[in-house]
């Protein structure tokens, strides 16, 4: 009978926990399912959030687009007018006056210096400007010489941000003791891992026009054996070669240029500017072989960030 007893006992146990277990799962299954519930709504919730954020910010992107669109529609309109009255002034015989036609190369100089070479503008406006007579003749020639100036100051700027620079002086007195030339110290620049030697030699100086000769010699290491490539070019260099425009292309989809600063009695301040080809004005178009090393370039660099991704 105590078997019995105890079999029941345990029996009841079973039984009670049997249902218990039935009841936590119940429990469990309940909940678990709540809470999936909730994190699915939770979820698509925030998917449609984020889809609607996304195709806010399509519409805000396409509008954005379009206007940017409209406003670069407009204003090459604008400056494609302003161009053609301008420069109708210097081709009409007899159009216009001095002062007139130096405030139109002064609004040609600021608006498209970077995309047009204006150096024959302004030779040919200083020409008339020196052949006049009148109080006005000197307001005139230092308008053109600010205006140059200040052109070449703003592409310099620019310039000096992507690539490098070196200062040179030039003793004018030693010049003209020396009419065979003079040699500048040397100076070495690198630009995208390339190392280039440039050299100059003075040769001659215009004093009317404010001008020098120079020849220019640029050395680029090839190898580790001392093979050298050298490019050379002669020139002249006055107040109205703008760097951007009056540049000298080398390999690698790269240009230096010659800036002259000052030129006083005694002296000439200069600059040598080495910079991306990319600079240049927007006349400039890299050659094929120049586009095909960039492409080449960026693809292995994109290459090892992957690798190292």
């Amino acid at each position: 009978m105590e078997q019995e007893k105890k079999r029941d006992g345990w029996d009841k146990l079973a039984v009670l926990l049997q249902s218990g277990g039935g009841l936590m799962t119940a429990v469990t299954v309940t909940i678990l399912g709540f809470i999936g519930s909730n994190y699915l709504k939770d979820r698509e919730s925030a998917e449609s959030a984020l889809r609607e954020r996304m195709q806010a910010n399509e519409a805000n992107i396409r509008i954005y687009t379009e206007l940017m669109s409209r406003r670069e529609e407009a204003e090459s309109a604008l400056r494609k007018d302003m161009f053609v009255s301008m420069i109708q002034t210097f081709l009409k015989p007899g159009s216009g006056s001095l002062d007139e036609k130096v405030l139109n190369l002064e609004l040609l100089s600021y608006n498209f210096h970077e995309s047009l070479n204006l150096k024959p503008l302004f030779i040919y406006l200083d020409k008339q400007v020196q052949a006049a007579q009148g109080p006005s003749k000197k307001e005139l020639t230092d308008r053109l010489h600010r205006v140059a100036t200040e052109i070449t100051r703003k592409q310099m700027l620019v310039l000096e941000g992507a690539g490098s620079k070196f200062d040179r002086f030039v003793d004018l007195d030693f010049l003209r003791s020396n009419p065979g030339g003079i040699s500048l110290d040397e100076g070495t620049l690198t630009l995208d891992g390339i190392t280039r030697n440039f050299a100059l030699i003075v040769q001659e100086a215009d004093l009317a026009k404010k001008e020098l000769k120079f020849r220019l010699e640029v050395r680029t290491p090839k190898d580790t054996l001392g093979n050298v490539e050298t490019n050379s070019a002669e020139f002249w260099v006055g107040f109205f070669d703008f760097p951007m425009i009056d540049n000298t292309r080398l390999d690698h989809d790269q240009r230096c240029s010659l800036v002259l600063n000052a030129f006083e009695d005694n002296s000439v301040d200069i600059t040598v500017a080495f910079f991306p080809g990319s600079y240049a004005s927007l006349k400039e178009k890299p050659y094929y072989q120049e586009v095909v090393q960039n492409l080449m370039k960026t693809n292995a660099a994109f290459n090892v960030d992957k690798r190292g991704k």
